[in-house]
């Protein structure tokens, strides 16, 4: 592969990284000598001289956007995504704790291979327990309940194609499981050790609440990559399954009244009622939920699949 073929773009999200930009700046060039990039910092609204460090580099490879309110690495990212005009798209973190050195060889990798996403797993990761130790539930749960055998979700540094990032919907803290989003829409994806770094300037982003953040996008991301187009087979199981519950136990309860029992007022006759009424809820909803769904396609002109490549040959 000749390094001067691919036209990069790295989408770089930063919030107060005042001091850790011209070092960045200088380890991606040097580590991109030869290949044609252009390196897009997505400012999340700095309260810092971030913004200002960016401009007075005056580096014509540097894009600058400017976000009008502070809105989350997730939002950052998407909107470097849509400026991004490169055939492949890099995505590390602003703190220099992802190497640069490491990006041509995963290009490389992501084009000889033809994979869609290439993601680093971090070796020697340094970051403190507050971080690795739900990252690391984060992948368990992954692992456990989808078929992506990825052993760092976390990781930031990753090599997309291009139709692979801007097919991306990002939001809340869904940064953090674009490997899972990716996946679910069909994407091939790899992974390659990469070198980790410790935080030299500035402050983590990262506090304990994130956590409650991560596990419920993660599992909305979940429900909906999964349920999104047949939103009947989970709310519909679950209406049959508590209908069926509440069905029996009525049948039980006309058994006993048969045999000239007295069942009114019983707690399992009400529960039984409970079942039946909820379990049809249920149902109704998934019915709901499937026409919206047919709709929301529909109404847009949306197709509900994605084609990853279409090959022509001579014959």
């Amino acid at each position: 592969m000749s390094n001067t073929t691919a036209l990069l773009s790295l989408v770089v999200p930063v919030f107060n990284e005042e001091e850790n930009i011209p070092l960045l700046t200088d380890r991606i060039c040097t580590a991109l000598n030869g290949y044609t990039f252009e390196l897009i910092y997505v400012d999340d609204c700095s309260t810092d001289a971030t913004r200002e460090s960016i401009k007075k580099m005056n580096n014509p490879k540097v894009v600058l956007v400017e976000l009008k309110k502070n809105y989350g690495q997730s939002l950052a990212m998407a909107a470097g995504f849509d400026v991004a005009q490169g055939e492949y798209v890099v995505t590390l973190d602003g703190d220099l704790q992802n190497d640069p050195d490491d990006i041509p060889a995963m290009l490389t990798k992501l084009i000889d291979e033809d994979w869609d996403v290439v993601t680093g797993v971090r070796q020697k990761r340094q970051d403190s327990k507050l971080k690795t130790i739900p990252s690391k539930i984060a992948n368990l749960i992954i692992r456990s309940t989808t078929k992506l055998n990825i052993q760092d979700q976390g990781c930031a540094l990753k090599v997309f194609t291009k139709e692979t990032a801007k097919n991306l919907n990002l939001y809340g803290e869904m940064h953090r499981f674009i490997n899972l989003a990716a996946f679910l829409d069909g994407a091939r994806i790899s992974e390659v050790p990469v070198r980790h770094h410790a935080r030299q300037f500035g402050v983590s982003k990262y506090g304990l609440g994130r956590t409650f953040k991560v596990v419920n996008d993660l599992l909305l991301i979940l429900f909906q990559r999964k349920f999104l187009q047949k939103p009947i087979y989970f709310f519909g199981n679950i209406g049959l399954a508590l209908f069926g519950s509440g069905s029996l136990l009525g049948l039980y309860f006309v058994a006993l009244k048969l045999m000239g029992e007295d069942i009114w007022g019983r707690p399992l006759l009400i529960l039984a009622v409970l079942l039946i009424v909820v379990g049809v809820q249920f149902f109704s909803i998934g019915i709901l939920y499937d026409l919206l769904m047919k709709t929301y396609f529909e109404s847009q002109d949306k197709k509900p699949f994605r084609v990853r490549k279409v090959s022509r040959f001579d014959a």
